[in-house]
């Protein structure tokens, strides 16, 4: 059966986009996602974040199923080695949220992010991120110099 293009369409719109800070997803809050006052869960947040940074990974070029496969050499993984959260505002059932997602620096195997999520211009969420990746051993390794410029912002 032909979808007509549409597939294109809703991949294309799953994973947000690269822009020229980084990266911006949109989200829906769903029931699921609050707790009994109706507001978003605080531990959600970390998955809305996390989003961010996946797809970020993903339209950046940076596959974690090929990471797992040892593309590189040997078989790589992210890891969250620091986070800083602020909570200004909560969301809502229903609210559309912004996950605006920015590299900060990258420094030999760390990679340190800032993130916000917004409900139209509202910033309800900001977080820093500290990440890296490992190694089948469990030790760091050096991110691959391509990484690099696919992840620093074009625009500060």
């Amino acid at each position: 059966m032909d979808d007509h293009g549409e597939s294109a369409a809703l991949d294309a719109g799953l994973s947000g986009a690269l822009t020229g800070f980084g990266h911006r997803l949109m989200a829906r809050v769903y029931y699921a996602d609050t707790d009994f006052s109706g507001v978003v869960y605080h531990a959600r947040y970390l998955e809305f974040f996390e989003r961010g940074r996946s797809d970020y990974l993903r339209l950046a070029g940076v596959h974690h199923t090929e990471l797992a496969e040892g593309k590189h050499g040997e078989r790589i993984v992210w890891v969250v080695r620091r986070m800083e959260i602020d909570f200004r505002a909560p969301a809502r059932m229903d609210d559309i949220l912004t996950i605006d997602t920015r590299t900060e620096d990258i420094s030999g195997a760390r990679i340190f992010m800032a993130q916000q999520l917004k409900r139209g211009d509202e910033v309800l969420v900001e977080a820093k991120v500290e990440a890296a990746i490992i190694g089948d051993n469990g030790r760091p390794r050096r991110f691959p110099k391509e990484w690099v410029a696919a992840f620093m912002p074009k625009v500060r």
